[in-house]
């Protein structure tokens, strides 16, 4: 989930996630251990490998009507976190984002979720958590880290003026800075450890792909609490094995981090747009796979937050027409799949 480079952050990325390698088309269900893009403009724009997945055929009217109710009840009885994201159509990041659209966005989603999680503190985002814990919803505030020092400095300063201010239940120092190549182990390691000392009190960790935690213990160590993405769909899983894909992902980055709170902080699936391997973008697959996933994350006690609460027109640019659709709202704030 890329955002317009600004001021020389060329490989950056703000607010959102890079897409992933398709681990489990090419590895035989996942090593989880490729690359990815940069800039988050190569693995997933484009659709699918070699033998693209079928679509599913159309559903019958009251299968149809079937699903879409037992979507919309497990909404309703409400899930525990969701991705948020106030921009409206037309705004990018680097956009200013105002308070009005914010308690707008804020007021859709209140009734369904009991956090938000927040990916930047800068450009009107840092209003966020404050309008949020007004409403009676707990925050997870990102610093949105990339290749330009200067908004880092801003992130950093912001997000450590939000929690000051009490308006942080966690803080997330960066969002898949490792994954992207952003900024070296180190360099991460000093930022974690300049938020979690202005902090004290504040549970702090830092969010990436699972497989990273593994790769990187020293940061895995750092953390307070450790914020893994999963998403079978970037690692072109069938959405009929997603979930048990998912359930290994949580499992590996539970081993990586013993006796540590982790958390899921992105997985999701998108409505429309193109194949990606085996992962097929569909309307029945988007509900199944979040009543999976919440009825999973129920049973379990797990916490959970749902990527994403709206669609965003302008990440088009950036993931390919894919990019658009992953909202349990539309970009206009209306319900999907009633």
């Amino acid at each position: 989930m890329t955002h317009t480079p600004k001021d020389g952050d060329a490989a950056a990325a703000r607010p959102g996630s890079a897409p992933h390698q398709p681990a489990f088309a090419q590895a035989g269900h996942g090593a989880g251990t490729g690359a990815v893009s940069g800039t988050g403009t190569g693995t997933g724009g484009g659709g699918g490998g070699t033998t693209p997945a079928a679509r599913p055929p159309a559903m019958a009217p009251h299968e149809r009507a079937t699903l879409s109710a037992e979507f919309r009840g497990m909404l309703d009885t409400g899930v525990h976190g969701l991705c948020f994201s106030p921009y409206l159509e037309g705004q990018a990041p680097g956009a200013q984002v105002s308070e009005a659209q914010i308690r707008a966005r804020l007021d859709v989603i209140r009734p369904c979720t009991r956090w938000v999680r927040t990916f930047s503190c800068t450009d009107g985002h840092e209003q966020t958590p404050r309008i949020a814990h007004a409403m009676g919803i707990k925050t997870l505030v990102g610093a949105w880290l990339g290749t330009d020092a200067d908004i880092n400095e801003r992130e950093i300063r912001g997000v450590i003026e939000v929690a000051r201010a009490g308006h942080a239940d966690i803080v997330a120092v960066g969002n898949e800075v490792l994954l992207r190549e952003d900024l070296t182990e180190d360099e991460l390691l000093a930022q974690i450890q300049r938020v979690k000392q202005a902090l004290p009190g504040v549970p702090v960790g830092y969010v990436d792909a699972y497989y990273l935690f593994e790769k990187h213990p020293r940061v895995t160590d750092a953390c307070d609490v450790v914020m893994t993405n999963c998403y079978p769909f970037w690692e072109g899983c069938p959405r009929e094995q997603a979930l048990a894909y998912m359930q290994t992902m949580m499992q590996r980055t539970r081993a990586a981090a013993p006796g540590k709170r982790v958390l899921i902080s992105e997985t999701g699936w998108p409505d429309q747009g193109s194949n990606f391997h085996g992962s097929v973008p569909s309307e029945e697959g988007a509900m199944r796979y979040f009543i999976d996933t919440m009825r999973w994350a129920r049973a379990e006690d797990i916490e959970i937050f749902y990527f994403a609460a709206f669609d965003e027109a302008w990440k088009v640019g950036a993931e390919g027409d894919v990019g658009a659709y992953w909202g349990l709202w539309d970009k206009d704030a209306r319900p999907k799949f009633a």
